[in-house]
């Protein structure tokens, strides 16, 4: 005998109040547009994303598939990672800035380094507590802040102080709050680095006011001009109070890999594991394996991509002279900052030169409140290719 089926009601489905204090995701958005101009049938030039251009490097992806046969990564790995693989980041740390780290207690494996950007306000940070954020920055520091149900307070990165944040001009009660502060060099959005003094004086201030550094070396390898970027982790007492991200995307095109590392103080480690230990159960060990080959072979794959970034600013910059668009040369990472021209905000300007050229760059206000008046602009494109781009946007006659 057949029963009759009957439908259950149908009620709302409410999102946790956690999700609904999510900021906007900003590149979802430009994609969309990018879509909309390509189904039209625009050749469009897109400038617009971070996403790594090149192929990861052969040796790379030989290790991979030389190590997924292996019954040993078809098993759970470790809660914490391979310790190979932690071993390997130290060492790479070790040669390249001098920096000693204990593989086991400073060396945390992350699905990437933007996951780790987001867990560690969670680690760190209860409600009521403030964080100390780059406006502009990365927006994905954000998703953390407000998950953690703290609330941000932004430090202005203004092109007359270097795009450094100035922390004599913070307010005092949100320094007193404060128990975390990212900081970015090479930085994204702005292209700028940073210095020696600029970290020790991170460094005095985080200690004299008990906040936690977050250092997103993301783009660390890339610097121009004969100056090597500068680890956090290189001056006295980084350590004590902080922890660098480090990621295998930029350094060595595995963006899609989701290899990243925290690196530093041994208890702000402990606890991105623990709170990794109710998340994953690590990367496949196969691609642990692969990684820990990029980071012990010899790095002329490295030296050589930052040579090509550096060829593509070279290439841009001089189109841009070209047409009257001054700006000044990035010193890092594979962006550049531009200003906008007036009467023009960052959006009004990006859809234009989308609509009108085909190019899509990233409008400045999507970093934050003081990236209003400039664009990023990615050197993920052949030098050819970036050329075409500012030779359309010359042909508007926006800057004569």
């Amino acid at each position: 005998m057949n029963l009759p089926v009957h439908s259950p009601a149908a009620f709302p489905i409410r999102a946790a109040d956690r999700l609904n204090r999510l900021p906007t995701q900003f590149f979802a958005s430009l994609v969309s547009k990018v879509n909309r101009q390509i189904a039209l049938g625009h050749d469009v030039i897109n400038l617009g994303q971070g996403n790594p251009d090149q192929p990861t490097p052969g040796h790379i992806v030989t290790a991979l598939q030389e190590a997924a046969p292996d019954p040993l990564y078809h098993k759970y790995p470790p809660f914490s990672g391979f310790s190979f693989l932690k071993e390997a980041i130290a060492k790479r740390y070790l040669e390249d800035y001098g920096v000693r780290l204990d593989p086991e207690t400073e060396v945390a494996i992350l699905f990437g380094g933007k996951t780790g950007l987001v867990e560690i306000s969670q680690c760190l940070l209860n409600p009521g507590d403030v964080c100390l954020v780059p406006d502009p920055g990365y927006p994905d520091y954000w998703s953390g802040v407000e998950l953690s149900g703290a609330r941000m307070a932004f430090m202005p990165l203004l092109e007359s102080n270097g795009f450094l944040p100035e922390y004599s001009a913070l307010s005092p009660n949100d320094v007193k709050l404060a128990k975390l502060m990212f900081i970015n060099y090479p930085n994204n959005p702005t292209a700028a680095v940073a210095s020696a003094g600029f970290y020790d004086d991170t460094i005095r201030f985080a200690a004299e006011n008990g906040i936690v550094v977050a250092s997103d070396f993301a783009y660390g390898a890339i610097g121009f001009d004969g100056q090597r970027p500068i680890s956090f982790l290189e001056r006295p007492g980084a350590k004590e109070v902080g922890v660098e991200f480090y990621t295998l995307s930029k350094t060595y095109n595995m963006a899609g890999w989701r290899v990243g590392f925290a690196l530093g103080n041994a208890e702000v480690v402990r606890l991105i594991n623990l709170i990794q230990d109710h998340y994953y159960v690590s990367l496949f060990g196969g691609i642990q394996a692969a990684a820990a080959a990029a980071l012990t072979a010899p790095q002329d794959c490295v030296a050589a991509l930052n040579a090509t970034y550096e060829s593509r600013r070279n290439a841009l910059f001089g189109a841009l002279s070209r047409i009257g668009w001054e700006a000044t040369p990035s010193a890092g990472s594979f962006f550049a900052w531009l200003p906008v021209p007036k009467p023009y905000t960052s959006a009004e300007f990006a859809d234009l030169l989308l609509n009108e050229a085909h190019v899509m760059v990233a409008p400045g206000i999507g970093f934050g409140t003081h990236g209003e008046g400039y664009v990023r602009v990615g050197l993920l494109s052949s030098e050819a290719r970036l050329e075409e781009a500012v030779s359309r946007i010359g042909k508007l006659n926006l800057f004569r």
